[in-house]
């Protein structure tokens, strides 16, 4: 097998696994598990992300009648007191309801199942914290994420190519930069700007994690095209911005992301 397919299917296999790996870790996966009710094995999903233009609404199948189930409740970053109000009950699922926010709001809440004798069940040891977010324009999303895609694999197949002294380290090296400026600095902020009501949320003007990691990567690479200028210079520079990009997108997507501040928010209401 020639060289350059065993670095592709190396390529794909490495990329593929941080991807992967990413999407399971992420803070917008929804938490899964199940709870013993007396005899019943009670199985949930519980949102972490949603649409900021309805409620979030859950459903969990209990079809014992006796059965019911409260929410507790309160918005992420405020000074609000919980708020508990019971299930509503539609046939066989116990439904939840989490109060529609606006773009970067969160809530955080805990949903407990009730049997007969009044014993409250918990579905999770900790409270779920939900994030709402905007739509985003479907063709936008998936041209962000096929750049953001194919970036990160050519950075790796980058890598590969110098550490093993190919001769291709520039051109490489150029598309990355190429495929990472469009899917990260000019995608990127337009996919922020739908969800979450601004271009750029990242350092040096906020704390979000995805547009940090974007820049810092991006700025890897301008270096590593700037030292691979000449044939068979800038090897080690590249082995770095490719070992970099890859290390900080494995940092699941969404981490310390965007959030609105609801005290601040209420400071300005009341001292208007």
């Amino acid at each position: 097998m020639k060289r350059p397919l065993v670095f592709w299917i190396l390529t794909i296999v490495i990329t593929l696994s941080s991807a992967v790996y990413q999407r399971l870790t992420g803070p917008t996966r929804p938490v899964r598990g199940s709870v013993e009710v007396g005899q019943i094995d009670v199985r949930y999903k519980l949102l972490r992300t949603h649409n900021s233009t309805d409620d979030a609404i859950m459903s969990i199948t209990v079809a014992d009648p006796g059965i019911s189930g409260e929410l507790q409740f309160r918005r992420y970053k405020s000074h609000d007191n919980w708020s508990a109000v019971p299930l509503g009950r539609d046939g066989d699922d116990l439904v939840v309801v989490i109060p529609q926010q606006p773009p970067a709001g969160k809530v955080v809440y805990q949903v407990s199942l009730i049997d007969g004798d009044g014993t409250r069940y918990p579905l999770t040891d900790e409270p779920v914290i939900i994030r709402f977010k905007g739509p985003v324009p479907l063709y936008v999303l998936m041209l962000h994420v096929a750049f953001m895609f194919s970036a990160i694999l050519l950075s790796t197949r980058t890598g590969l190519e110098a550490v093993a002294g190919g001769k291709r380290c520039y051109s490489f090296t150029f598309a990355t930069v190429v495929l990472l400026f469009i899917g990260g600095l000019i995608l990127g902020p337009i996919v922020q700007k739908y969800a979450f009501g601004a271009y750029w949320t990242g350092w040096p003007f906020g704390h979000d994690l995805t547009d940090t990691k974007t820049a810092f990567a991006m700025l890897f690479w301008v270096v590593a095209l700037w030292r691979s200028r000449s044939v068979g210079k800038g090897r080690v520079w590249i082995v770095i911005a490719a070992v970099v990009t890859l290390a900080i997108y494995i940092i699941p997507h969404s981490a310390f992301g965007s959030e609105l501040d609801y005290t601040k928010i209420d400071q300005v209401k009341s001292a208007v």
